[in-house]
């Protein structure tokens, strides 16, 4: 079974190309303490959030999959690309499980800033400057009704925020809103409730200070390569 991972893509006759981010289907170990991204997200949800809700995407993806005969050797975007032709517990724990194992490689404890090098200039040129982008985001994040994800993807060559419901995310094939996911914040209300209660523009703001820009670069390189 592959692990959500970072794969090295096959050279090309001009060089190397970025290293290609798959997804696999088992639940990758959270990369710092249930505790390291407090006060911003405090350590309960942290363990909760891990622990519980993500873990029971894990499950269930794999037991869907097993159920419909999905080869787990394969990168779980895969099924994301196609999961019109699967049950409804496929994409939701699909999508539950890839947004997750996103989510939590894009935070850290040292992070926050502004996004520098190639992404930067792509936001500056996509979005008019950075607080623009930031703005959209924002928007996105808090005005997506009900439980769901709002976006930042790489659609061809340009940068688009955005936002779905529930466990939907751009890769899957019913998604209104396409790209390749760069970075992602759960706006479900598991992912904040004990600390800011109903108060999700406060989490959301407050989320800028955990965002790992070299993480979300990765991605960027991995995608446009």
């Amino acid at each position: 079974m592959v692990g959500s991972a970072l794969f090295s893509a096959c050279a090309s006759s001009e060089g190397s190309k970025a290293e290609q981010i798959i997804t696999g289907f088992s639940q990758e170990p959270l990369p710092y303490a249930y505790s390291a991204l407090e006060p911003h997200i405090d350590a309960m949800t942290m363990e909760i959030h891990y622990t519980k809700h993500a873990a029971g995407y894990a499950k269930n993806v794999s037991e869907a999959a097993t159920e419909e005969n999905v080869d787990t050797s394969k990168p779980l975007e895969e099924v994301l690309g196609n999961v019109s032709k699967y049950s409804t517990k496929m994409r939701n724990n699909a999508g539950g499980h890839y947004n997750h194992e996103m989510f939590w490689s894009i935070m850290s404890a040292e992070a926050g800033g502004q996004p520098t090098g190639a992404l930067a200039e792509a936001i500056n040129t996509d979005f008019g400057s950075y607080d623009a982008f930031v703005e959209e985001f924002e928007t996105a994040a808090k005005t997506r009704f009900g439980s769901g994800w709002a976006w930042l993807v790489l659609d061809g060559n340009t940068l688009k925020v955005g936002s779905t419901p529930n466990q939907d995310n751009p890769l899957m094939d019913i998604s209104d809103f396409k790209g390749s996911p760069l970075m992602g914040i759960d706006v479900w209300e598991h992912a904040y409730y004990l600390n800011y209660q109903n108060e999700r523009p406060r989490y959301i703001t407050s989320w800028w200070n955990l965002l790992d820009w070299t993480k979300v670069a990765e991605r960027f390189d991995s995608f446009k390569g």
